[in-house]
């Protein structure tokens, strides 16, 4: 019999198959204060890493852009503004609760009619080759099970000359700083899900998850290796806590 594969969820080691549904958990759990906690969390830093993200997506008017792990839909409803009634974003996130938080959103931004939300996985998408001008992913490439089959997947969808743009979490550049927010991370960061999401746990695998994730420039050769992507620029955050990879396909 052939073994099960695994993969990390945090610190620990699962079997694979496992993965999707201990995610879905965590976000199901915070999916209610998801947008105050990463203001908190991120002393609203966020907002300005995803408008430098939003920046840097090319994005015009007629443009189709799927914003993946949109959540809340806060990227989303500013990319409807760029496109237009002529364009279509696609709100896409795989968790039902967090996609449901984004509908609302949208429908209460009055961008509902050329955003449309749509249950998936990064790994499959619903989408046909060659359709997208860019997709968007910001803090959600870190929970995939599969990241290469999730690069690739991106790739096939966008069309020649489209661009992915993913913003996660990744290793500081300065070491005064790593050990700080190594401490800000695993000491504050879970203390504050707890006093405010109440969810302790959550928040603790948020954290691991991010010292698990690939860093820049690894993961900067698994677009080129298994996502087949042609360029890839890092752009470095806030001392490299946050970095911002932008691909392009030819």
């Amino acid at each position: 019999m052939q073994k099960e594969s695994t993969t990390h969820f945090g610190f620990n080691e699962i079997p694979a198959s496992e993965k999707q549904r201990r995610v879905a958990d965590v976000f199901d759990s915070v999916a209610d204060k998801y947008d105050l906690m990463n203001n908190v969390l991120s002393f609203g830093l966020h907002h300005l890493w995803k408008r430098f993200s939003l920046e840097l997506c090319g994005l015009r008017a007629g443009h189709r852009v799927l914003d993946l792990a949109g959540g809340t839909g806060d990227l989303a409803i500013k990319q409807a503004k760029i496109v237009g009634h002529t364009g279509r974003v696609f709100l896409g996130d795989i968790n039902a609760s967090m996609l449901q938080h984004g509908r609302d959103r949208v429908i209460d931004k009055g961008v509902a009619d050329c955003v449309k939300p749509v249950q998936c996985n990064a790994e499959v998408l619903p989408f046909a080759d060659n359709s997208l001008d860019c997709i968007t992913m910001a803090f959600g490439l870190r929970n995939v099970t599969d990241k290469s089959a999730a690069l690739a997947s991106m790739q096939r969808v966008l069309k020649p000359g489209g661009r992915l743009c993913v913003l996660e979490f990744s290793r500081p550049i300065f070491e005064p700083l790593e050990k700080v927010y190594d401490f800000y991370s695993f000491k504050i960061l879970p203390q504050l899900g707890e006093w405010i999401a109440r969810d302790r746990d959550s928040y603790q695998y948020l954290a691991e998850s991010i010292r698990m994730h690939p860093d820049q420039q690894t993961l900067k050769q698994m677009m080129i290796d298994d996502g087949k992507f042609d360029e890839v620029d890092i752009y470095n955050l806030s001392g490299g806590i946050v970095a911002l990879h932008r691909a392009f396909k030819y």
